[in-house]
């Protein structure tokens, strides 16, 4: 596996981007943006070999790209209380798509994708509470929307309509080390992708070096909605809850922005 300097990186990725389009060397793999420019460059995964530096990772996203990015993964505190297992999905969740068909008939469902902007159709937010150094999860039975008045009925008899007592949140000590150790510096590589005759092609046409991971810029992100947190449980097994990333908004978590492509 080849080493790099942050220059000879830079000046690969330029020799990159001049190439233009570039074949998909993994068709079919949701990956494959990533992995053809790894190939080129003679790495592996998305660890850049940089001696002498902080750890480097490299990111690749199509630029069309409107999916969301996994940053990691955290359960809300107090762990002790199995908040979404054992709060959020008996008490808030509904009926399961598949229940019946399959998964049991009683399968309950509790999948929420929040931020804080604005509250889901649910009644549920995200709010940064800097005085307590908390990110809170909220509920606001007013906020439900008509269509789920029926699930709003169950809610009242379960929990009744106050907001969340106890709240389920994350400390900021406990999230900036999460986040500090999962939001590495790293080269963002953004391409466009095209089809032509069956084939996949990419262009890698932006490059961006990203340094200095700042927790003051992630809270802004949740607050202005770019980082969203996502609660995917149902009876039968918990997914996990995540901390996601709007498209294009990796930037806006770093003190340092180099464009070089």
């Amino acid at each position: 596996m080849k080493t790099y300097t942050k220059d000879t990186l830079i000046a690969e990725l330029r020799e990159v981007s001049r190439m233009g389009w570039i074949p998909n060397a993994r068709p079919g793999n949701p990956g494959g943006i990533g992995n053809t420019l790894e190939d080129l460059l003679g790495i592996q995964e998305n660890n850049l070999p940089i001696p002498n530096a902080a750890e480097w990772e490299l990111k690749c996203q199509r630029t069309e790209s409107t999916s969301l990015t996994t940053l990691f993964h955290m359960e809300p505190s107090p762990r002790a209380f199995k908040f979404v297992p054992k709060i959020l999905l008996p008490k808030y969740g509904w009926k399961h798509e598949l229940a019946g068909i399959k998964y049991p008939e009683n399968e309950m469902s509790f999948r929420q994708t929040i931020h804080g902007v604005a509250r889901s159709d649910r009644g549920f937010k995200v709010i940064v509470d800097h005085k307590f150094q908390k990110i809170l999860v909220s509920f606001n039975a007013n906020a439900v929307a008509s269509e789920h008045y029926a699930w709003l009925r169950n809610v009242v008899l379960s929990a009744g309509v106050n907001e969340l007592n106890p709240q389920p949140y994350w400390g900021f000590d406990d999230l900036h080390h999460k986040s500090g150790t999962k939001l590495l510096n790293c080269f963002y590589v953004q391409a466009e992708a095209k089809k032509q005759e069956g084939q996949e092609f990419f262009h890698y046409n932006r490059v961006l070096i990203l340094q200095g991971f700042s927790f003051e810029n992630f809270l802004t992100a949740i607050e202005e909605g770019n980082v969203l947190i996502d609660f995917d449980a149902r009876t039968g097994h918990n997914h996990g809850t995540k901390f996601r990333l709007r498209h294009n908004a990796r930037p806006k978590l770093y003190s340092q922005i180099q464009e070089v492509v």
